[in-house]
């Protein structure tokens, strides 16, 4: 099969078109036929050398792919050959085929194409589980977002708004701004213009932030938060280290907390697919809630996609036409 492997560390120019053997479905796991596959910042950081694959995963790029089940393995009861899925994978989603645990997989929302099915998974486990069963964001609370024009941001500003949350969040330029606002956020500051301290503040302070900067935004985002708020960090674009002064957690009661998606249990990705099946699937179905697409590049363009990715000109997700 076709696949794009990561030569060497490096830009762009190291993902390289290969061949590689058919994926073989172990117990509990299916194989797909790849239609289309996200593209996510972890893609780049392992192409960079920054991210290694856990133990047992794929070398390959890709963490998330919409397409048909070529294969089943032993133990699998609630698919089978020929169903259309999307679905979060261990790696592998930049290929013809992946394989991944079945209970990874959900059905395709009724009314979406399998291009934009293949821009849910990654996106939608990381935010309902960080936002909702990590940070508890209930109604009426006030929750700002990093990065609304990202594909985690989009997810984020829509899902939080869909629950009754009160959403702001900061981008890189007016014409985000505005894409964000037009998704549902009640205020969005450009972060090269506005401080978003000062914003926050002013309305009583973020009940919850999801932040995937890091770096100098840490000690800012607790400056930004209600008393009795809560920081989620998923990511640290600036860097993880940070000198802070802890006295205001405790007299201000402040929570930091966060994960990364990649190295939980197949166990715990296997929580969050139920939730959301239960809970955001019907929002996705009933139209309320939608992948935001910005570019869609084919399997061989990969390192083309990176570039844009990288570039932060794109709102939304980045796909990779495979078949």
């Amino acid at each position: 099969m076709k696949a794009i492997e990561i030569s060497q560390a490096g830009g762009p120019e190291v993902l390289t078109l290969a061949d590689r053997p058919m994926p073989e479905p172990d117990y509990d796991q299916v194989v797909i036929k790849v239609a289309y596959a996200g593209v996510n910042r972890p893609d780049a950081l392992q192409r960079a050398g920054l991210y290694n694959p856990p133990k047992g995963a794929s070398d390959l790029p890709g963490l998330e792919a919409a397409g048909e089940v070529a294969a089943c393995g032993a133990g699998v009861a609630n698919l089978k050959p020929g169903d259309q899925v999307c679905a979060l994978l261990p790696g592998g989603g930049y290929a013809e085929y992946v394989a991944t645990p079945a209970a990874h997989c959900l059905p395709i929302p009724d009314g979406l194409t399998l291009k934009q099915a293949a821009c849910l998974p990654e996106t939608f486990f990381t935010v309902w589980s960080n936002v909702f069963m990590r940070g508890g964001l209930q109604a009426g609370q006030r929750f700002l977002v990093h990065g609304g024009s990202s594909g985690i941001g989009t997810t984020a500003i829509q899902l939080a708004k869909a629950f009754g949350a009160r959403v702001f969040t900061t981008a890189g330029s007016d014409e985000k701004c505005k894409a964000c606002i037009a998704l549902g956020a009640e205020a969005a500051f450009s972060y090269r213009d506005a401080d978003f301290v000062e914003q926050m503040r002013a309305v009583g302070g973020a009940d919850l932030i999801l932040d995937m900067v890091g770096g100098s935004y840490i000690p800012r985002n607790l400056k930004a938060l209600a008393d009795d708020g809560t920081l989620v960090q998923i990511a640290f674009l600036q860097g993880p280290k940070v000198e802070l002064n802890f006295v205001q957690l405790m007299t201000r009661r402040l929570t930091i907390t966060g994960s990364t998606l990649r190295p939980q249990s197949d166990l715990a990705k296997a929580r969050i697919a139920d939730e959301l099946r239960t809970h955001v699937w019907p929002l996705i179905t009933a139209g309320k809630v939608a992948p935001v697409m910005d570019q869609e590049f084919t399997l061989e363009d990969a390192a083309a996609a990176h570039a844009r990715m990288e570039s932060s000109a794109h709102i939304g997700k980045i796909v990779l036409k495979v078949s």
